[in-house]
């Protein structure tokens, strides 16, 4: 494939012409663990992060994959900052280049003078330490306001091994310590980047659907084993279409991929609220197998559901989590706060456990904390992060506290 068939790759049709896809941050650092740090950090902003952790590596990269930034942190051991501004320079590379380091010390600003001699287009050096908001204002410009849709085929994700799972902390809303985490897929796509799921998930209908299914099965419990291994044991939930459940041998194929481990200590399915309203005998059933195993079944983003839900006697489920149509603003809408608090109480007086999604704003918390949900998950505690980053941050944090 030639380089111009390459760069094609990464360009996509739209009505005001072409434009690209997303764009590539080449990182050169020498330490993996900041080589790691800073490509998710630029993941979640949106760009496709490439690591070079030699000259060779940076030379090819800038001979095939055409980044649309070069990271240079001078924290590197072995790697000559004016060596890399001079194959810069070599390459005619065309690219946006970040500097990160003390901007007041003499190697800073004499690389800086050299990468303007060399006609280099520098972006403003990123002081350290730095925070996320301090790399988003560098790179904003660099990334597009709103990234197209990619047409995506879940087989092929499949098969190529783009799938990955993130994981949501779900927080005590009375400690703020961490209860569990929910486990979301995400696509690693290697020209769009991280793809959510609205982008590839299929219908139920859909042959694929069951793969998709089944990978997430075979994923958590890898996961959990990592997650035990570097920062303890964690409750983690998945999501399941309740369709899932009809087939006969399905419980028992859940069940036989259980952590043989002393500290695993079950698993919780979420269905969709409006599944399980549409197929209340299912869901019920299901309910009941599952507690057999020690798998609790998750009423998800319930609303207007509840009313429904609320004339059932059996309930054998093991949570209702509230949602986040609900939860976001709730804390200044009358109404949404007494759509909440109904779910709560019907909850309550099943002996039921509640979750509020989407909690992105103080404010939203104490209201949500005010009727009286045990648990919350959204932006406000964090948002959904690779397994390393979550074991990572689990690890440091063992109490989330809300930011004022």
């Amino acid at each position: 494939m030639t380089d111009t068939a390459r760069q094609d790759d990464r360009i996509a049709e739209t009505p005001f012409g072409k434009r690209r896809v997303k764009p590539r941050a080449c990182i050169v650092e020498s330490k993996h663990h900041v080589r790691s740090l800073l490509s998710e950090a630029l993941e979640e902003l949106g760009f496709i992060p490439l690591a070079c952790a030699t000259l060779e590596d940076l030379d090819a990269s800038l001979r095939f994959d055409f980044p649309d930034m070069v990271v240079i942190s001078f924290s590197m051991n072995g790697l000559s900052v004016p060596g890399i501004l001079n194959l810069l320079a070599m390459r005619t590379c065309a690219a946006k280049v970040l500097l990160i380091g003390p901007p007041d010390a003499p190697a800073v600003k004499a690389d800086r003078e050299l990468g303007e001699n060399l006609a280099l287009d520098l972006l403003p050096v990123l002081s350290t330490p730095f925070s996320d908001r301090d790399l988003r204002a560098r790179v904003a410009a660099l990334v597009p306001a709103e990234p197209l849709s990619p047409p995506v085929d879940v087989a092929e994700a499949l098969g190529a091994g783009w799938l990955e799972l993130w994981y949501q902390p779900k927080i005590n809303a009375r400690s703020l310590s961490l209860s569990g985490a929910e486990a979301l897929i995400r696509m690693r796509h290697p020209n769009w980047g991280i793809v959510p799921p609205a982008r590839f998930i299929p219908d139920e209908g859909d042959p694929h659907f069951r793969a998709l299914s089944d990978f997430v099965i075979g994923r958590v419990f890898q996961d959990w084993r990592y997650l035990v291994a570097k920062s303890g044991s964690i409750h983690i939930s998945i999501n399941l279409p309740l369709a899932f459940f009809t087939d006969a041998n399905a419980v028992d194929d859940l069940r036989v991929q259980f952590p043989n481990h002393p500290a695993f200590d079950g698993l919780t399915v979420e269905v969709g609220g409006s599944e399980v309203v549409q197929n209340l005998p299912l869901a019920v059933e299901a309910a009941h197998r599952l507690r057999f195993h020690n798998i609790g079944l998750s009423i998800d983003d319930v609303g207007t559901e509840w009313s429904t839900l609320a004339a059932l006697n059996d309930f054998p489920f093991a949570e209702i989590k509230l949602d986040r149509k609900f939860v976001d603003g709730s804390s200044s809408a009358r109404l949404k706060r007494s759509v909440c608090r109904q779910i709560v109480d019907l909850a309550k007086s099943h002996g039921v456990k509640t979750v509020a999604e989407g909690v992105e704003t103080r404010d939203d918390f104490l209201a949500m904390h005010g009727i009286g949900v045990d648990f919350i998950q959204g932006f406000l505690f964090g948002k959904p992060m690779t397994t390393r980053k979550f074991a990572h941050n689990s690890r440091q944090r063992p109490a989330f506290a809300a930011d004022a």
